[in-house]
């Protein structure tokens, strides 16, 4: 690689991580090209040659974002029994832990908007389908006779319930709920769709 592509590939790490960066501690309102250049060093039209735009630098941040709470649901699926019901619960706990640890990070991998008429990569939609694996798996060992499809809508269905639990939960408003009893309530629920789910072993 010449000196001047390793130049440029450390600069597009290094506004990578000064996004992370920003996004953590202001939300995705606080990314502003102009203060990112300064922090990296370049000129504030450099920034484009770095990234094709903010859509693919917040898509970037989110890949990253993606893959450490990838780890964190992965440590959670071996922290316990193998029991398909309690891997849920282990998963969904570890999610609103994530969450409440990464609140903006979090937050701007839902709040992000692309660009009207832009669609979203494939890269980066893959790399968010992917994660529905933790749910998918124990899933189908509770369900073994609906097919991949029924148990994929049924995974997105279970991360809805956990998902709209965690955003209402950690909300700084009149309904924030502190996070060990919404950890409690959030494995209470888990268990209770698991059973109505697997009530008469369809």
């Amino acid at each position: 690689m010449s000196k001047a592509l390793e130049r440029r590939a450390k600069l597009r790490e290094d506004l990578i991580l000064a996004a992370e960066r920003s996004i953590s501690t202001g939300g995705l309102g606080a990314l502003k090209t102009r203060e990112l250049a300064r922090e990296i060093g370049c000129a504030n039209g450099a920034v484009y040659n770095l990234v094709d735009d903010m859509d693919e630098l917040v898509l970037l941040v989110g890949s990253r974002t993606l893959r450490r709470l990838d780890a964190a649901l992965s440590e959670a699926e071996s922290a316990g029994p193998p029991s398909p019901t309690e891997t849920l619960v282990r998963i969904a706990v570890a999610y609103c832990d994530f969450a409440a640890e990464n609140l903006e990070l979090w937050r701007a991998l839902f709040e992000h908007r692309m660009t009207p008429g832009k669609p979203i990569p494939e890269w980066a939609v893959s790399e968010q389908m992917d994660l529905f694996r933790h749910i998918f798996q124990p899933l189908a060992a509770l369900l073994a006779s609906r097919s991949p499809g029924e148990l994929g809508v049924t995974a997105r269905s279970l991360f809805s319930a956990v998902h709209g639990m965690v955003l209402l939960g950690l909300e700084q408003k009149l309904i924030a709920v502190p996070v060990e009893a919404l950890r409690a309530e959030i494995a209470v629920i888990v268990r209770a769709m698991v059973k109505g789910l697997t009530a008469g072993r369809d």
